[in-house]
């Protein structure tokens, strides 16, 4: 019983330590966007001059800055999130039930190449990347670099591994019954997919949406390589640059962006958290 007691308190000590540790970063922006440029570099981690009045103030100078654009570029990581979801969930959720129900060596095979996908770094790509999108961008005759469209589809290509292979997991577990009831009533294996499956895949779809919506939305590097840091097109993350000069950085207007991109995803995540552990949970059991 002692036993069981102490491990509980080391648990807790390590536990404690390690959120401290996550959550300083996030602090230390929350507390500096209370300050401006001169107390956050005289001191950038104790509370000594902060005021909600320089908050107020600092948010005014971020919304209203002519470079920064924050509703431009608040409106444009909304759209590329958002279209970038959807069609992860729409043809993930497709590609994933086709190599679920389909045994055959082409499947797995392709399967394979999706868990393979995976543990490939970015950085790996990322130059090669930009060559292919610029060459197909002179083959086809429309831009697929700076464009809203292109980095959409980047993203269907990064998060469509993760997305198969979690909702393949949550396939596997349903019925095969179910399909073959539909199939006999005369249901198309299109009705059978949107009428039958894609409903039951909404838990785990919830919490795959979830996590590609937080990487999508707080992306820098994707965005910064495809849009760049001075075309007419910008997310919140690349945007921040505006206030990141060659000899000067603007801490209190930079801190304040990034809590500003950060705030969304936090509600977010906070109304949809039920969610998200029901998704893991569900997923685990099947």
């Amino acid at each position: 019983m002692r036993m069981k007691k102490s491990n509980k308190i080391i648990f807790t000590i390590l536990g404690s330590i390690v959120a401290i540790y996550t959550l300083f970063p996030f602090y230390l922006v929350v507390l500096n966007t209370f300050k401006n440029a001169n107390g956050i570099v005289a001191n950038p981690v104790g509370i000594s001059g902060i005021s909600f009045s320089q908050l107020m103030a600092n948010i005014s100078a971020v919304v209203n800055n002519s470079n920064f654009n924050f509703w431009y570029a608040f409106g444009t990581s909304v759209v590329i999130t958002v279209f970038s979801l959807v069609l992860l969930a729409l043809f993930g959720g497709m590609a994933a039930w086709v190599i679920c129900r389909n045994k055959t060596k082409w499947s797995t095979a392709i399967y394979m190449v999706f868990i393979a996908s995976m543990i490939i770094p970015f950085q790996v790509v990322m130059l090669p990347l930009i060559s292919t999108f610029r060459d197909v961008s002179e083959f086809i005759g429309i831009s697929m670099l700076q464009s809203i469209p292109g980095i959409v589809f980047a993203y269907c290509g990064f998060g469509g591994a993760m997305t198969v292979f979690i909702l393949t997991g949550f396939i596997k577990g349903i019925p095969y019954e179910l399909e073959e009831a539909a199939a006999i009533d005369g249901c198309s294996p299109e009705g059978t997919f949107f009428r039958i499956i894609f409903p039951l895949l909404t838990p785990v779809i919830t919490t795959v949406t979830i996590l590609n919506g937080m990487w999508i939305w707080n992306d820098y590097l994707l965005p910064s390589l495809m849009l760049g840091q001075n075309g007419k097109v910008k997310t919140l993350p690349v945007a921040v640059q505006a206030f990141v000069g060659s000899y000067v950085k603007q801490w209190d207007l930079i801190l304040t962006a990034a809590l500003l991109a950060i705030v969304p995803m936090i509600v977010i995540f906070l109304v949809a958290q039920k969610q998200i552990m029901n998704g893991m949970v569900e997923g685990a059991i099947k």
